[in-house]
């Protein structure tokens, strides 16, 4: 099994319409100039982290939650729109794959992305896969601080710029 792979284009059907209430979401965040927040939203343990996260760093100024699937398969839609004009994007991946990250790469400016491994921040559940292996308070408790390492990272301007952070060795 290849332990890599080059970029690669994944076929999409097209779409007519838009969600109404995203629509009016994205209206409303950038007109204000809310920074965009998008995590994965996978359904093992770190993305489940992830989004959680994402959802407390979101309730904070000058942050809102957007929504990754939407912006990246409804590209005529305000949710493609706000996420593509926004000076800063803020993205929460599971680990160190990135999967939703590599997608908003190609999106979003490089240079307005500020990635973050939330598998390098709490390092924990490595070896886990499904979220319901682990206790719903305790994956509140490791999302809560992560969202605190992440609003620290934030307000301090150290958290990273660029998806090139290395692969986690957490256990």
């Amino acid at each position: 099994m290849a332990n890599s792979s080059l970029g690669f284009s994944v076929e999409v059907d097209g779409v007519s319409g838009q969600c109404p209430s995203g629509e009016k979401w994205a209206e409303e965040n950038l007109a204000r100039k809310a920074i965009p927040v998008l995590s994965c939203e996978g359904p093992c343990i770190r993305g489940e982290i992830a989004r959680q996260a994402a959802n407390i760093v979101s309730k904070q100024e000058p942050y809102a939650r957007a929504c990754y699937a939407e912006t990246a398969l409804v590209p005529h839609s305000a949710m493609a729109t706000w996420v593509k004009e926004s000076e800063q994007v803020i993205m929460i991946d599971g680990c160190f794959l990135h999967c939703i990250g590599r997608v908003i790469n190609n999106i979003a400016s490089k240079e307005s992305i500020v990635h973050i491994d939330a598998l390098g921040l709490h390092k924990k559940y490595s070896k886990v896969f499904h979220m319901d292996d682990v206790p719903e308070s305790e994956r509140k408790e490791t999302a809560q601080f992560t969202a605190d390492k992440i609003l620290d990272l934030l307000r301090s301007g150290s958290a990273p710029t660029t998806d090139t952070c290395p692969p986690c060795s957490c256990s």
